[in-house]
């Protein structure tokens, strides 16, 4: 039976706030699909609004969300290929040009790995000509900036009001040596980013016990694992995360940044298969995320999943 405005208001209002909130912004990988954006994930906490990862559509995904450029906090990025950034230039400018999305009067923070200092250079640079026309027409010339910050090895990288965000360092293969996940601690409660990367031991170590553990994945039809290798063997498998899911025994394992390779003229993996092959060596609660999922963390670290909105 349907519940009245007023009952389902009263359940609501009797509900106690969530610690945490993680919304997967954006699922996908280099193909450019509708349903599946660039990766991005939004994590909400303690007042806070942090981003990590700017894939294509990022900012697209934060307004469906509810979330201007002004409310961010700051943005970190995992490593610096290309379906991890290309959404950057969206979120850092749109949230300071005029607007009900924009309006930034301070600094966009980005921190990253080695490298990003550099980029966000070239960011400035590249639209030197844009940030003129707008600073002269009154622009604040503070919200334009960009206050990039790098780290080199693991560590705590924000600390603010109590939320936490340590980075550790990942395996993305020889060509990407400086990849890295996140871990987020406020009031108890964590949530882990696992970024790029091949099965991880120090990745399974800050794991342990997380509440919401979001990993990538890649996984190909097996005729075509030997036409993908050279993507899938910089990544994560299923039977690989399913292991790393039964040692950290999450609140929620979820996965995102979901890698189909389709090289050699073979068709897609079936989404399907990666459940099943997850089932066969790790029997906790998963979710295979979609754009604009997103997990509640309560106090007493139950996770709900809400489902994307129509």
């Amino acid at each position: 039976m349907a519940l009245s405005a007023s009952a389902a208001h009263a359940q609501s209002s009797e509900r106690p706030e969530p610690v945490m909130i993680v919304t997967l912004l954006g699922t996908g990988a280099p193909p450019p699909l509708a349903d599946r954006f660039g990766p991005a994930t939004l994590v909400q906490a303690g007042g806070q609004t942090l981003l990590f990862d700017a894939g294509r559509g990022a900012e697209i995904r934060l307004w469906q969300a509810g979330v201007s450029g002004v409310a961010l906090t700051a943005t970190f990025l995992t490593h610096l290929h290309s379906d991890h950034l290309v959404g950057l230039p969206d979120v850092w400018l749109t949230g300071w040009v005029r607007g009900p999305h924009g309006g930034r009067r301070t600094p966009f923070r980005l921190v990253g790995p080695p490298g990003t200092v550099a980029f966000a250079a070239n960011l400035e640079r590249t639209f030197e000509a844009d940030l003129g026309f707008r600073l002269a027409q009154g622009l604040p010339a503070e919200g334009a900036r960009i206050a990039a910050e790098e780290f080199a090895a693991d560590g705590v990288v924000h600390n603010v009001d109590g939320l936490r965000v340590t980075a550790f360092r990942v395996d993305h293969g020889p060509w990407v040596p400086d990849a890295y996940g996140y871990r987020i601690d406020y009031r108890g409660r964590s949530v882990l980013i696992s970024g790029d990367t091949r099965a991880s031991e120090n990745l399974a170590r800050h794991a342990a016990g997380v509440d919401v553990l979001v990993h990538e994945v890649a996984f190909a039809r097996p005729e075509a694992e030997a036409a993908s290798a050279v993507i899938l063997d910089n990544h994560t498998r299923p039977a690989e995360a399913a292991r790393i899911f039964a040692a950290a025994r999450p609140g929620m394992a979820v996965y995102s940044h979901i890698v189909q390779p389709a090289l050699g003229g073979f068709a897609p993996a079936d989404l399907a298969d990666l459940s099943r092959q997850t089932r066969t060596l790790y029997d906790g609660p998963l979710t295979v995320g979609e754009d604009r999922m997103a997990f509640e963390i309560a106090a007493d670290g139950a996770v709900t999943v809400r489902p994307p909105e129509p």
